[in-house]
């Protein structure tokens, strides 16, 4: 069992290190190359107007 545990502990130490990786490799791609950056901050725009949109949505059923 304790095996199991350290496995599993590892695997995520992995993953997470993996993630926190991959976002700082994104973070340096977009800085490097403006489009991108540009790109990302009108998808994350859109998305948070879409969220209010359908948040509304549920607040009033009419």
């Amino acid at each position: 069992m304790t095996l199991l545990r350290f496995l599993l502990c590892l695997f995520i130490f992995v993953g997470a290190l993996a993630a926190a990786g991959a976002v700082v490799l994104s973070i340096l791609l977009m800085l490097s190359f403006p489009p991108l950056l540009l790109a990302v901050m009108l998808a994350c725009w859109i998305l948070s107007r879409l969220l209010r949109l359908l948040s509304s949505d549920q607040d009033n059923p009419n």
